[in-house]
């Protein structure tokens, strides 16, 4: 087993999240190009300067648009939302691989007493009317349902009779989100815009075990490099340290992942044998380290562990749109920002719409930066092109930089 540095180790995590050297995903194709390799970006309705999944492919992305993510879900219908890890966008094409979440989704609301009987009422609705939100959905009253979709809560509270059965259906697989506006979902019935060969596509894998060790596989491939260690890279997975070590081990043994250990670090680390050209390129020094500025979203897949962060970069970094404005170090929705290989600083920004203006709020470098010329230089490229990205005219600061 080799052992790498930190710094080949975050060199090796950033050049295959693209986000260091030069751009490997462009435009429209490359959007979809990237979530195909991460699996699944994360879906949040949180709009100040972007929405999480928007966020994510723009620092990665040369030449993204918002409208392009917009076009990949609900008119080319490449990529579709759905749970994975939290609330997802993955590409269509993995749909038969989540046959058994789904059929675990409908035994669940076989137990829920007279649910079948409304869920007849909201597809013959939907199929005489179209895509529908559970406001415009003609189905009253109230539930005690829950779904399979989000586990916790409270199982005994009742919710409304629309919103739960759109969303049973949707879990279910029936339905799929045909557009959003805001926060707000529109459903639609899924054969309409999945193609048949998808929807009766046998699941490729052939028991839970296996749909599992997929899963581990894909999650590593977002992240690119993971370690043997309870980690929230592998959220949604339910993995107990046991079952992680075996899903490792029969990977390794298959030859689908590669064991590397970090300098100065207990776990062992993994990353997918289609990487290892990669990590031998960093390792003899001759990848592409050209250096880049990011702003990286708050749940983009390269902080989906902030634990492996803190460790390789030694940042520190906390989400604080649901910490009190008292108690908040930085901003309501700050952004890490990547220079080159290293976290040098972290900007918290707001757009307004009305005026066209991306307002800068607060603006926080690491203590070991230094504020030379080009890194000024830098920021201001990467402003401007942030503030395009949020199809503003001008960027107003509100600190000092």
């Amino acid at each position: 087993m080799i052992t790498i540095t930190r710094q080949q180790a975050a060199q090796f995590i950033l050049l295959k999240q693209g986000l260091i050297g030069d751009y490997c995903f462009n435009k429209k194709e490359g959007a979809y190009e990237y979530v195909c390799q991460a699996g699944c970006i994360q879906y949040d309705p949180v709009d100040v300067c972007g929405k999480n999944a928007e966020l994510t492919l723009q620092s990665r992305v040369r030449g993204f648009k918002k409208s392009m993510l917009h076009e990949l879900l609900y008119k080319d219908r490449l990529l579709i939302d759905y749970a994975d890890k939290e609330l997802s966008i993955w590409p269509a094409k993995d749909w038969p691989y989540f046959s058994s979440y789904r059929d675990r989704s409908r035994e669940l609301g076989d137990t829920f007493k007279g649910l079948d009987v409304l869920e007849k009422q909201a597809v013959d609705y939907i199929e005489k009317n179209g895509a529908v939100s559970s406001d415009q959905l003609p189905i009253k009253g109230e539930i005690f349902w829950h779904s399979s979709m989000h586990w916790s809560g409270n199982w005994q509270k009742p919710s409304p009779a629309a919103r739960s059965v759109l969303e049973q259906l949707y879990t279910d697989g029936e339905l799929v989100i045909h557009h959003k506006k805001g926060s707000r979902k529109y459903y639609d019935l899924s054969y309409k815009y999945l193609p048949k060969d998808i929807l009766n596509a046998k699941n490729p894998c052939e028991d839970e075990e296996s749909f599992m060790s997929w899963r581990v596989l894909r999650r590593i491939g977002a992240v690119g490099l993971l370690w043997d260690k309870n980690s929230t890279a592998f959220l949604g997975l339910y993995l107990k340290a046991d079952a992680r070590k075996k899903i490792l081990d029969k990977l390794t043994c298959e030859g689908r992942i590669i064991p590397v250990m970090v300098e100065g670090i207990k776990p062992v680390f993994y990353y997918r044998t289609e990487d290892d050209r990669l990590m031998r390129d960093v390792i003899n020094g001759s990848a592409d380290l050209k250096p880049r500025m990011s702003f990286i979203a708050p749940l983009d897949p390269l902080m989906w562990d902030k634990s492996l962060i803190l460790a390789l970069w030694d940042f520190s970094y906390a989400w604080e749109i649901y910490t009190p404005a008292v108690k908040r170090k930085y901003g309501y929705y700050t952004l890490p920002i990547v220079f080159g290989d290293r976290f040098v600083g972290r900007i918290d920004t707001a757009v307004d719409r009305k005026e066209g203006v991306l307002r800068v709020k607060g603006l926080w470098w690491e203590e070991n930066v230094r504020r030379t010329k080009k890194l000024n230089d830098t920021l201001d490229k990467t402003l401007k092109r942030f503030m395009i990205f949020n199809d503003c005219k001008s960027i107003e600061m509100l600190t000092d930089i």
